[in-house]
């Protein structure tokens, strides 16, 4: 068949046999392997840990896919074979350009119309490190075609060829995204280049001609490079895995993938930088491994997720940070640290430590723990304890150590919510942005959302004597100064109570996942209908918080403080005290030991000096007498369908001496008798209790709203 001739093809004959005669010009200035080398940015950004280790890769360039340089050795010896055969046939023989396959361009570009580049690799690679040589639409004119070949020799006066072979398989595209064999093995075939087979070859040498070729046309370049190399693959084979590899690519997963909620705080536009953060891989590694081994058995009671975050004191210095989930395709990217959840019993520190520095309480105070109903705007709030039970009049102590909801509820009212909210936010609980009246006495039980960013950092306050500063994920040049919240002598007594396993022992028992064997202070917390489960404690080293739930706000089933975050907390305290060394916190100055009267027997305690009981006949202090029904405002109805005989309260007390008396708007009721009935009468009245000596001991006011009724 003749070929046919036109002018048009005869002018790129002609162009190409120009480029070979011309001899004019100066090399062009190429870098060196080592400067290519120190260039090369991967689309992943590793992070470090402090001491070098990499904890997490994280893609932060969307453009490309572009991994770690990989050596010449440790790329298949099919990969290269079939790349050089593919591309450039006398690679290892030519200087940089190859002028018999320039020639055999030449003649098809002048008698077939359809011109081809003959481009070298060491001139495609030229190319590469040049973004100028490269033509418009893949085609050149004469004077780039020969600028081309001019850096290629440059090229080759400079590098040796294994070193132009390497960079030329790092730096080639090879399909959509993916640039250089790493991510195109990886991506297209699950593994590392060195454990490339022949038909896995040949499919990537035939990509570089034609990256975004389909299947089947990748597949048949293939086996035509199959038959000029003389190789041994099944043709069916390699059109299978064609259509495999091209049509369903492999997500690239990250080899190391210890930090990933980390990685994404720090990481975000830092492409092919390696950023080196205050995480412990030890640590990071052994919290989250132990999170994920405490959560399998926790599947059965409902629980899907958990998080942990372990600080040191002393810098702010996070060591490890995390969370994890049993449904990744959902969650994968939620940070359970930040995630603001339910604060349920972990706020009760703060309270008492702020009640200690206003020498409103002691740690021997005795709070009621009995039946209480508190008016608020939705009606009557009435706390209840975890376990459903009273235990009557408890010290301060007790009381915060056995997380008794009661008394919390009391001490609040002593406060006031306001102060108590203040010192919150100076701790750093930047999400509570509503009044006191807001959150009404619930707050003492931990009816705000928080996070455990902000809850450990707030334990570590306790743990650093009652200052507060930043966290870290990386040193500042200059960490800033702690700004105190509570006195050194507050954070130690609420230290020292969340330390004592005989005070938590009411609630929690002598034997739980919440005693070390070095000592430290702990509290759990469990938030309402049971969605949120917490562990938060320290030694004078370390803080330590867990959280576990579900991330949709679920329920869990009877998952306790102990039973869900504390085994967490405990291991991982544990990790960081292997050591063996009891580093006991030291005594601030204007503490005094003393004893003191508890339900429980005398004991030694701790005051703040000036609070301490003044003289053996104050050592058994009295609970005061106090209404505890109707709540201080109650509103109660007449029900106009019952008989007025019918409709009727008991007044109630709790405390003192059994001879107090009950006064109703001025006029005596009754004496001796901590119950008392009464009918409803509509108005508004006065309800005082006193003592026989006419003292007024506690007064409430209530109204009655309604029409009196007969009383049959």
């Amino acid at each position: 068949m003749a070929s046919r001739f036109s002018w048009k093809s005869c002018r790129y004959g002609v162009a190409a046999l120009l480029a070979l005669l011309t001899a004019a010009g100066a090399a062009l200035a190429q870098p060196t392997y080592q400067e290519v080398r120190a260039g090369f940015r991967v689309s992943d950004t590793l992070l470090l840990d402090r001491n070098g280790a990499v904890l997490h890769e994280l893609r932060t360039d969307p453009g490309l896919r572009r991994l770690g340089w990989v050596e010449l050795d440790t790329i298949s010896p099919a990969l290269q074979a079939a790349v050089v055969r593919a591309e450039d046939k006398r690679f290892w023989a030519h200087g940089g350009a190859d002028f018999r396959a320039l020639g055999a361009a030449a003649v098809q570009g002048i008698f077939s119309g359809r011109p081809r580049g003959a481009s070298t690799i060491t001139m495609q690679l030229a190319s590469m490190l040049d973004k100028s040589l490269q033509g418009p639409g893949g085609r050149r004119s004469i004077s780039e075609k020969w600028r081309q070949i001019q850096a290629a020799w440059h090229i080759e006066e400079r590098w040796s060829k294994a070193r132009i072979l390497e960079a030329y398989l790092n730096l080639v595209s090879l399909r959509g995204e993916f640039q250089g064999v790493a991510a195109a093995s990886r991506g297209l075939f699950g593994k590392e280049p060195h454990g490339l087979d022949v038909a896995e070859s040949l499919l990537l040498a035939a990509l570089i001609r034609a990256p975004n070729a389909s299947a089947a046309e990748v597949a048949e370049r293939a086996l035509r490079l199959r038959q000029a190399l003389g190789w041994a693959a099944e043709s069916e084979e390699i059109r299978i895995l064609a259509g495999q590899a091209i049509s369903h690519p492999r997500p690239i997963r990250p080899r190391v993938d210890l930090a990933p909620h980390a990685a994404r705080r720090l990481l975000r536009g830092k492409a092919g930088e390696a950023v080196t953060c205050s995480l412990n891989a030890d640590v990071q590694r052994f919290a989250l491994e132990r999170l994920a081994h405490h959560l399998l058995p926790l599947k059965a009671q409902n629980v899907g997720e958990g998080a942990v975050l372990v600080v040191e004191n002393a810098t702010g210095d996070v060591l490890a940070y995390g969370s994890t989930t049993a449904d990744p395709a959902r969650f994968r990217f939620v940070d359970g640290v930040t995630a603001r959840r339910q604060a349920g019993s972990t706020l009760k520190p703060f309270l008492y430590a702020l009640a200690f520095d206003r020498l409103i309480l002691t740690p021997a105070s005795l709070l009621d723990d009995s039946p209480l109903d508190v008016t608020v705007d939705s009606g009557i709030y009435q706390p209840g304890n975890y376990d459903g039970g009273f235990r009557g009049s408890v010290s301060a102590r007790s009381a915060l150590a056995s997380s008794l909801n009661i008394p919390a509820v009391r001490a609040l009212e002593m406060m006031g919510g306001e102060a108590f909210l203040r010192a919150l936010r100076e701790l750093g609980f930047h999400g509570l942005r509503e009044a006191g009246d807001f959150y009404g006495p619930a707050l003492a039980l931990g009816a705000a959302d928080v996070t455990l960013w902000e809850l450990v950092n707030a334990y570590r306050a306790l743990a650093n004597g009652g200052r507060t500063g930043e966290l870290f994920l990386t040193r500042p040049a200059q960490a800033p100064e702690l700004e105190p919240v509570f006195s050194p002598a507050a954070a130690f007594l609420v230290s020292d109570i969340l330390a004592d396993r005989e005070a938590r022992s009411l609630t929690f028992g002598l034997e739980n996942a919440l005693a070390t064997r070095f000592g430290a202070a702990v509290k759990t917390g469990t938030s309402k209908d049971m969605r949120d489960n917490w562990c938060i404690g320290y030694s004078p080293r370390f803080t330590v918080g867990v959280w576990v739930g579900n991330f949709t706000g679920e329920p869990m089933w009877d998952v306790s403080g102990v039973t869900g975050a504390a085994p967490v907390w405990l291991e991982v305290m544990n990790l960081l005290h292997r050591d063996g060394s009891r580093l006991a916190a030291a005594v601030p100055p204007g503490l005094v030991r003393g004893p003191a009267w508890a339900p429980s027997g005398m004991r030694e305690e701790w005051f703040i000096r000036g609070t301490e009981p003044d003289g053996a006949a104050s050592l058994r202090p009295e609970a005061a007498s106090r209404i505890v029904y109707p709540a201080d405002g109650a509103v109660f109805a007449v029900d106009p369908d019952i008989p007025g005989g019918r409709q009727k309260i008991f007044f109630a007390a709790a405390g003192g001496e059994e001879r107090t008396r009950w006064v109703l708007n001025g006029r005596l009721l009754n004496a001796g008798r901590s119950r008392v009935p009464w009918i409803l009468v509509p108005g508004k009245h006065r309800l005082s209790l006193s003592a026989p000596d006419g003292r007024t001991l506690d007064t409430v006011t209530f109204r009655v709203r309604g029409a009196a009724r007969p009383a049959s």
